[in-house]
């Protein structure tokens, strides 16, 4: 039995930008066009009753941000659309990374104004480590903006791949008239409102030369000389190139006037790729060996890619997303947890619109699916019915920020740990237990993330806590050829040593030379400045 027809109508992509490029109102819009919600929340209107579907944490509410990733699926032209919004702000990308080894291509939105910004640039470097295939939108062009040809020089050298326009814009700002489409010749003509949808704008026959220098003079005809001096100096559209993240279409538009998304829309289900192969690791003669996974295999298979708790504050859940890979997921079926080897039973399974839920009644490779899980389930863990397989290449970053929790109510100590516990499951922070005892350690990458903690073990566990800093600086994980070696280890650095939520050991840091001299006295000692999944824990262990 293959699943080839139905793993080829999916599509899964993860939207990415620095923060406020607009990306969360390009989601609302997108799920708007599709038709999977009728009306689009105001990521800016924090008072508002209305808030942006994707952003449903209390904390993103107020501040208007995006703090963790959201998942949103969508049915448009026979074709499933599975959508990862992710967190702009550069303290939440390790969230952002990990949602883009479960997606098949990405989204970058540029503002246009500002063009390519540091956190993009970041995530840029993520796609490329990948080949993620990258579509390109560039938003706001109703404001006043950079010019079309600067911006696409701009993406070239960051990107380090050639861009091809898809549609091009006619003025920018107060003289904004419209977009080209290079791929149906013809004009679509702007007018600003939000609740408009792609039937509401006029189009015009890019051959009625006539009729449009006659209604937008000047800014029609430096456009079009523009856009045909782009157009001689790009490559034409190769599709493989695409695919092999070697070239990037690029759209101009305004999200928050519902303009340009139709296209992008478009462009997503003609494009982009349906679920690839994806690599695992399988033991043979108790060695590792590489093996790829192909989307239509009958045999079930998905990894965890994110952990969230608390999504329904009222129900204390939590739920796993869980990439599809290979196979087909139907209600009731046996499933186990590699690394554990226990027979996983989720109470419920889901999609997602964000908070609303439905449940699963069937899902192929590329769907993201959650699972309800009372604990035993972590990032990176591989799930399938049967097959013994471990899906590689999640990453865990080294904490480069520490932070000592005090609890201002010791009666609290059982909700904190609990509190710490899934949160450090969930990634949302890294959470480290001193193998000496004393008080916990939160690494983080950015201060934010320790801000959002606070408030969630205060608003969700009822444990209110002070942070303090320590003189850790940095971390590394560690492993041995020998337990022996780690023993010895171990014993020279007992202050240093301590267990992060996987169970696996790391080395504290409080300068950057710790690293050097403690390898100098143990060369047999291996430093990990990344973690993957858990594997570390198991060889630590062992």
């Amino acid at each position: 039995m293959s699943f080839l027809n139905e793993t080829r109508r999916r599509r899964t992509f993860a939207i990415i930008s620095h923060p406020d490029a607009g990306k969360t109102t390009l989601t609302e819009k997108l799920l708007l066009f599709s038709g999977a919600i009728q009306i689009a929340g105001s990521v800016k209107a924090r008072k508002a009753s209305r808030h942006a579907t994707s952003d449903w944490m209390e904390i993103e509410k107020q501040r208007g941000i995006s703090v963790a990733s959201s998942v949103m699926q969508m049915l448009y032209r026979d074709h499933v659309v599975n959508l990862l919004d992710t967190p702009g702000h550069k303290d939440f990308s390790e969230d952002t990374y990990r949602v883009l080894t479960a997606v098949d291509s990405a989204l970058m939105v540029i503002d246009a104004a500002n063009g390519v910004e540091a956190q993009t640039r970041r995530l840029i470097e993520v796609c490329r480590q990948r080949d993620t295939p990258i579509i390109t939108f560039v938003n706001k062009m109703d404001r006043e903006v950079r010019e079309p040809i600067e911006l696409l020089d701009e993406i070239e050298r960051e990107l380090g791949m050639p861009c091809v326009p898809m549609t091009w814009p006619v003025g920018q700002g107060k003289t904004f008239a419209g977009i080209m489409n290079l791929r149906t010749q013809k004009m679509t003509v702007f007018e600003s409102g939000s609740d408009r949808l792609n039937h509401d704008f006029d189009t015009i026959d890019l051959s009625d030369e006539a009729t449009l220098t006659a209604r937008f003079g000047h800014d029609y005809t430096l456009a079009k000389e523009s856009m045909e001096l782009v157009q001689g100096a790009s490559p034409a559209f190769d599709k493989e190139a695409f695919l092999s993240g070697k070239q990037t279409p690029v759209f101009f538009g305004s999200g928050v006037n519902n303009f340009g998304v139709m296209e992008v829309l478009d462009a997503l289900v003609d494009l982009a790729p349906a679920p690839q192969a994806r690599q695992s690791s399988i033991m043979v003669n108790r060695q590792p060996v590489i093996k790829d996974i192909a989307p239509e295999d009958k045999a079930f298979a998905g990894v965890v890619f994110k952990v969230q708790a608390n999504m329904d504050p009222s129900h204390r859940d939590r739920i796993a997303f869980v990439r599809m890979c290979s196979g087909k997921y139907t209600p009731g079926m046996k499933l186990k947890v590699q690394r554990t080897g226990k027979e996983l039973r989720p109470t419920s399974v889901v999609t997602f619109m964000s908070q609303r839920r439905e449940a699963v009644e069937e899902a192929y490779a590329g769907d993201i699916i959650g699972f309800t899980t009372h604990g035993g389930v972590q990032l990176g863990d591989t799930i399938t019915d049967g097959a013994s397989l471990q899906f590689t290449g999640l990453p865990f970053f080294a904490p480069e920020m520490f932070m000592t929790v005090v609890l201002k109510n010791p009666l609290r100590a059982k909700q904190l740990q609990q509190g710490l516990a899934q949160l450090g499951e969930e990634g949302a922070i890294q959470v480290f237990r001193p193998e000496t005892g004393g008080a916990m350690l939160l690494g983080a990458v950015g201060q934010l993330q320790f801000e959002v903690v606070q408030h969630r073990l205060k608003t969700e566990y009822d444990a209110d806590v002070r942070l303090e800093g320590c003189q850790y600086t940095g971390a590394r994980w560690i492993t041995a050829d020998t337990p022996q070696e780690l023993r010895e280890f171990v014993n020279a650095y007992p202050i240093r040593m301590a267990h992060d939520a996987a169970n696996a050991l790391a080395y504290l840091c409080t300068s950057p030379y710790d690293v050097r001299l403690a390898q100098e006295r143990f060369p047999k000692i291996h430093f990990h400045p990344l973690r993957e999944h858990a594997g570390l824990a198991l060889q630590a262990a062992g």
